[in-house]
């Protein structure tokens, strides 16, 4: 299965998806009406790979409070009656809790109802979570004949709402279990949160939106964390805020010197505006003279 057709910041996935079987194939592309008539059960192992580095995707990278990374993976094995979250729809409570704070027991309880009271979801699986932007995580599932459809999210962290998945993915062609399938996966907002930037303060979407798939140009707003209108677009040099000033030194009746530091957070990339000073020193009087 290719990727989106809209590329998202830079045109990079943040996530790549490998689902192998372990011993049978399963599959049939969603959408079809066809029944999976594949052996009954079949096991998969599940790899996700992070991509979200700060050299692919600079702008805004987080690197503290808390750096760049990614939340367990909260996924099922379903029928085509039940749907995790999909694109241009509304995402339900337990979602909105896990897409904008990473709570997941609200959206465990609906999978599991569902698979229930309606018997639309054959299993509930989660990896834990990648502590970088970059990395892997794995698990393991088990597909139905009557429940070939594989869906997930992925929080991204931090982020208002944002989050990567895979919706509806059908394991089964016909009478047979896919023995691999690779996935890219791309950023999508989902629709409760108004936040541009990965630190963005909390700002209810009201009336809430639905989910809609993050571009390099969509949401078409510079602050964007994952604004990239064009390949070689400036991107400016962002510095952190001043550390408190250093203790003052120097001889006693004497002026001494006091300074403090700042670091740099993106680097300046074609032909952006360039770093300025990392270090101020002021005159003051020394509190402890020598």
């Amino acid at each position: 299965m290719g990727a989106p057709g809209q590329a998202t910041a830079r045109g990079r996935a943040l996530w790549a998806l490998l689902l192998t079987a372990l011993g049978c194939a399963a599959g049939r592309p969603r959408g079809a009406e066809s029944v999976c008539t594949a052996r009954p059960l079949a096991r998969y192992s599940i790899t996700f790979t992070g991509k979200w580095s700060q050299a692919a995707f600079p702008k805004q990278y987080p690197l503290f409070r808390p750096p760049a990374q990614w939340s367990s993976l909260l996924g099922a094995a379903h029928s085509s009656d039940y749907s995790l979250w999909r694109k241009n729809q509304y995402v339900s409570d337990g979602l909105r809790d896990f897409a904008e704070r990473g709570e997941a027991w609200a959206l465990m309880r609906e999978m599991e109802a569902a698979a229930e009271k309606l018997q639309s979801v054959h299993e509930v699986f989660s990896a834990p979570a990648v502590a970088s932007g970059t990395g892997q995580t794995s698990a393991e599932l088990e597909a139905h004949s009557r429940h070939s459809l594989v869906s997930f999210v992925v929080r991204i962290v931090p982020s208002p709402d944002w989050f990567v998945g895979v919706d509806s993915l059908d394991l089964c062609d016909g009478d047979r279990w896919r023995e691999q399938v690779a996935v890219d996966l791309y950023p999508y907002d989902a629709g409760t949160d108004s936040g541009f930037t990965f630190s963005s303060p909390n700002f209810a979407t009201i009336p809430q939106d639905t989910v809609t798939e993050i571009t390099s140009s969509s949401p078409s707003h510079p602050a964007n964390s994952f604004y990239y209108p064009g390949p070689e677009t400036p991107l400016d040099c962002e510095v952190s805020l001043w550390s408190p000033w250093g203790l003052c030194g120097g001889p006693c009746g004497q002026l001494g010197a006091k300074s403090r530091t700042r670091f740099v957070r993106v680097q300046p990339a074609n032909h952006g505006a360039a770093c300025p000073e990392l270090q101020e020193d002021a005159d003051c009087v020394p509190d402890a003279c020598v």
